[in-house]
């Protein structure tokens, strides 16, 4: 019995009041395999350290210390009663003010190296395959269905032969 012999004994069988299917395999060829291939945005953090100068100030306090008390001395000397009280205080105020000024005057402090970072975000694209879309004929008939393979030159196929009502 030959292949048509087979398949027209097949399809008699199930005309002939049969009512399931007969579902066989067979194989068809493959006309084309496209590969579906997708761009796809993995973005990534791109870091660095820089180390920037920064100014510190150096100042000391003895000046003030020394000057407050100097102009203290000098404003108890002036006046009398309670303007003597006025007197010291404001000779305190100034003197530490001058004994600041000339004890830090001409000291810019010191530079030191201070780390930072800057992040960005870069975009980092790729190609990805999703699969292939397959053109294949069987029997006369042209069909395209994606698999997440290439086939190759032929494909299998299931077959189901059912009656018509």
């Amino acid at each position: 019995m030959n292949a048509k012999t087979a398949v027209v004994a097949a399809l008699l069988a199930c005309a002939s009041g049969a009512a399931a299917a007969a579902d066989f395999e067979d194989y068809a060829r493959v006309v084309s395999v496209n590969p579906q291939i997708e761009q796809v945005n993995y973005p990534q953090q791109e870091c660095r350290t820089e180390y920037v100068p920064v100014q510190r100030e150096s100042r000391s306090m003895g000046g003030s210390i020394i000057g407050g008390i100097a102009g203290g001395i000098l404003g108890n000397q002036v006046g009398g009663g309670s303007g003597r009280t006025v007197a010291t205080a404001a000779g305190a105020i100034a003197g530490a003010i001058v004994g600041d000024r000339i004890d830090n005057s001409g000291q810019a402090g010191y530079a030191e190296q201070q780390a930072v970072r800057n992040c960005r975000t870069i975009d980092n694209w790729q190609s990805r395959n999703n699969g292939y879309a397959v053109t294949y004929e069987y029997r006369g008939h042209m069909s395209t269905v994606v698999l997440p393979y290439d086939p190759g030159q032929r494909m299998r196929v299931r077959v189901s032969v059912s009656p018509q009502p």
